[in-house]
């Protein structure tokens, strides 16, 4: 699978986690996610409120495709979701359509 723009939330705090829009990689089975020197393995079944775990610290996240609309948070908290400079304006210009935004650090 090629790099994603990916919606990443942890969920350590269950809900209004630190979350972060960035470019993921794939295992070839798709199972696995690596971020920013991070593996992430998809939970059986899925967890609550969560479908990945972090191989190293056991944190569970939620991660997903970005969302056109910006309401990629499970319950709308009005918490910042930082932007990957890599893929900063990529996001705001191809997935939210808003480029007079793409010097944006949050969403």
């Amino acid at each position: 699978m090629k790099p994603r723009i990916r919606y990443i939330e942890s969920k350590a705090k269950l809900a209004g986690g630190e979350a972060w829009i960035g470019r993921v990689t794939f295992s070839k089975s798709g199972q696995t996610i690596y971020y920013r020197g991070r593996t992430f393995h998809k939970i059986p079944g899925g967890g609550f409120k969560s479908n990945y775990y972090d191989e190293s610290s056991k944190d569970e996240f939620w991660i997903s495709g970005a969302k056109k609309n910006g309401t990629d948070r499970l319950y709308g908290e009005r918490v910042p979701i930082h932007i990957d400079e890599d893929v900063r304006e990529e996001y705001w210009t191809s997935i939210r359509e808003l480029p007079d935004e793409k010097e944006g650090k949050t969403a």
